[in-house]
């Protein structure tokens, strides 16, 4: 039909279409689909990165609903203090994490300025802002949140096979998902029937489907001799979401300081000390693995994503315990340790993402000795917290504040004496000639 109207009598001179068979060539591409990939955009193949992309304004936006629910399970967590009450805080952390992992991946591997992509972040965006009604509704058997994940699990479900549907080159590398996907929906269903006591176990394996899917499909991938590496804009993305979890430090620290009774010079003056280990630990993280990109190769980046679970949950936690720290009741001064054990992880987690991060070709001579200094430090917060150290607030605070800021001098003194050193070889030969 459309040959037909190219060699209709409605062409001018010379052969050009006339505007009139613009028009309903317009309408033909409209109603029968000729052109709708245009407007539609479906997925764009995974083997055509773009390496200088940026991040879009929608993913900032996408990133800002997980904000919400992210603070919704600590604030719960911080009103729950319990060990069982961690894990659960811990378990929902992963499975909101898993959420933005995918549709965060899935937007850098697939995505484009096309409406399908548009409205699949909007429908997330939807059921991640769902998910956070139901964390504060009573909810005792956890049917409401339930639910909730299992539409978001059927949804990211459905984004990895579509790719499969759009790209057939690409089904054999997300049959996994699919499969294992579709396997943790099950369970989830299984968790409604069964009792609660089930979620014990249901829950660990509901996380390694939903987890595992990329190790197995770098084995095929490795047979196809292709292989996918994080892009800039993801690593970037990892970034961003830290600095969200960050946020809830700040926040913690406010929700502390507003509920004291008194604002006093001493209370001033620990909301200061507070903020000032926020950003002593927002200096360490950036500075050591920000400087570089993430290490070559699909097993190594999704290692890498694996390793920010432990530091954000520890974020978290750092948050909870700010929270108590203005808290005048002796029953709140037990909430210490907990942060001792955050701040310990945190570190250690530093060292452990430092070694799946390509750095800067100065600081690579100095990797290991920075990785080992961390561990050290994290070893002297794991150890009061063992021991409950239990001074004055003001004391506690400055005390952190005081090893932190020690491990940045020490960090920066390596770095500048390295750089010292490079630049007196540069110089020694232009001397010498």
């Amino acid at each position: 039909m459309r040959k037909y109207f190219y060699n209709a009598e409605s062409q001018h001179a010379g052969g050009q279409p006339s505007p009139d068979h613009r028009f309903i060539s317009f309408l033909l591409d409209m109603h029968f689909g000729f052109s709708s990939a245009a407007w539609w955009g479906p997925p764009k193949k995974f083997d055509q990165p773009e390496r200088d992309r940026r991040v879009s304004w929608l993913e900032l936006f996408y990133d800002l609903v997980y904000v919400i629910a992210i603070s919704r399970i600590t604030h719960h967590f911080s009103e729950h203090v319990s060990l069982g009450s961690f894990f659960e805080y811990a378990g929902l952390f992963c499975l909101i994490f898993w959420g933005w992992l995918n549709g965060s991946l899935y937007y850098d591997l697939h995505g484009n300025e096309g409406l399908r992509t548009r409205l699949m972040t909007l429908w997330q965006m939807m059921i991640i802002a769902a998910l956070s009604i139901t964390l504060s509704l009573p909810d005792p058997n956890h049917v409401h949140v339930t639910v909730v994940f299992m539409v978001m699990q059927f949804f990211i479900t459905y984004l990895w096979w579509s790719v499969g549907f759009y790209d057939p080159s690409h089904r054999p590398y997300s049959r996994p998902y699919t499969v294992l996907y579709l396997l943790s929906l099950g369970l989830m269903g299984l968790s409604l029937v069964f009792p609660e006591r089930w979620l014990t176990w249901l829950l660990p394996v509901v996380l390694v489907c939903n987890y595992a899917p990329p190790f197995i499909s770098q084995g095929l991938l490795r047979r196809s001799s292709r292989n996918i590496d994080m892009t800039p804009s993801m690593f970037e993305r990892l970034g961003l979401f830290t600095i969200i979890v960050f946020g809830e430090l700040v926040l913690g620290v406010i929700n502390g300081v507003s509920d004291t009774q008194e604002m006093d010079f001493l209370a001033w003056l620990n909301f200061a000390l507070a903020l000032a280990i926020i950003f002593a630990l927002w200096w360490i993280f950036f500075t050591l693995v920000w400087r570089g990109e993430a290490q070559k190769g699909f097993i190594k980046a999704s290692a890498l994503e694996l390793l920010y679970i432990p530091p954000l949950i520890t974020l978290g936690l750092m948050a909870v315990s700010f929270t108590s720290f203005f808290d005048p009741h002796e029953e709140a001064r037990a909430l210490r340790p907990l942060f001792g054990y955050a701040v310990a992880v945190f570190l250690t987690s530093i060292s452990l993402i430092m070694g799946l991060v390509e750095v800067l070709k100065r600081v690579r001579p100095l990797k290991r000795r920075f990785r080992l200094s961390l561990v050290l430090t994290a070893a002297v917060f794991l150890l009061s917290a063992l021991i409950a150290f239990q001074p004055a607030m003001l004391y506690y605070l400055l005390g952190v504040l005081v090893v932190l800021v020690i491990e940045i001098l020490y960090l920066n003194s390596l770095y500048y004496a390295s750089a010292s050193e490079e630049e007196n070889e540069i110089n020694e030969p232009q001397t010498a000639s």
